[in-house]
């Protein structure tokens, strides 16, 4: 498996790295990708990289939460990342008005930023959209048959939603949410787009039934996968197969699915 979302480098993981991982390998999590979320966080995420170089893969990006009076710089900053070294994808970027609407007009500069600088490296964008899928379906689609590729990480979105990001041959990030007893994600991912779905954690956030209030971590992709095979109708092995291929065929599209 691979869980193709965790903040690993944060502080909530510093007195336990290791048995993190060695839990995860455990598991059967092969990979666990990185999103960056501002100036603050890329030297924690590069160290993981340095320790974990087979397991943990960072991005880079400015997070909708980050972009402050000061996003411009941490822009450039993003930009002279990119021009230094390589990196999975260009996130976690994207949309938010769930916990200040001040910003909005940068974050959309921010968005077409980052698209512009994922289409000159030819990567995929990581997106997170709280409470601006619909924006984030219109932003995204001004980018139509320019070649842009990513994922909505951590889609709680209804099965129209689904369709209209799939259609643009976008993939569907599934967390933790679709655990949730009330979450209604039981009613949308039987009609998502199969070859367009992957597995994350949001790691340390939205920890999976049954530890719901505890930290999450990536051995829980597990339980996500659990549930989402149950939707589905299929088995825990042809889940694991389905979405790694799916995650290797957007983040490592050089290598063979597997």
């Amino acid at each position: 498996m691979i869980d193709t979302h965790a903040h690993i480098y944060l502080e909530h993981f510093e007195e336990d790295l290791d048995e993190v991982i060695k839990r995860a390998r455990e598991t059967g999590v092969k990979k666990i990708l990185l999103p960056n979320i501002d100036s603050t966080s890329i030297e924690s995420m590069l160290k993981l990289e340095e320790k974990y170089p087979d397991v943990c893969y960072p991005m880079m990006g400015l997070h909708p939460c980050s972009v402050k009076e000061d996003f411009e710089k941490e822009l450039k900053l993003v930009e002279d990342w990119f021009s230094k070294r390589a990196f999975l994808a260009v996130g976690e970027m994207g949309t938010d008005l769930y916990w200040d609407k001040t910003f909005w007009e940068q974050q959309k500069e921010a968005f077409h930023f980052q698209c512009k600088l994922a289409l000159k490296y030819d990567l995929p964008i990581v997106i997170h959209c709280r409470e601006t899928i619909d924006q984030t379906i219109d932003l995204v689609q001004q980018y139509e048959g320019k070649g842009l590729k990513g994922v909505f990480h951590c889609f709680t979105g209804s099965i129209e939603q689904g369709k209209q990001i799939t259609d643009q041959g976008f993939y569907l990030g599934l967390g933790g949410v679709s655990t949730f007893k009330n979450g209604g994600m039981d009613q949308v991912i039987p009609h998502l787009d199969r070859s367009k779905i992957i597995l994350e954690t949001d790691s340390p956030y939205l920890t999976p039934t049954p530890h719901r209030g505890k930290r999450n971590e990536p051995a829980y992709v597990s339980l996500v996968a659990d549930k989402v095979s149950e939707y589905l109708n299929m088995s825990i092995e042809e889940l694991d197969t389905l979405t790694t291929a799916n995650a290797n065929a957007l983040f490592f599209p050089a290598e063979k699915a597997g």
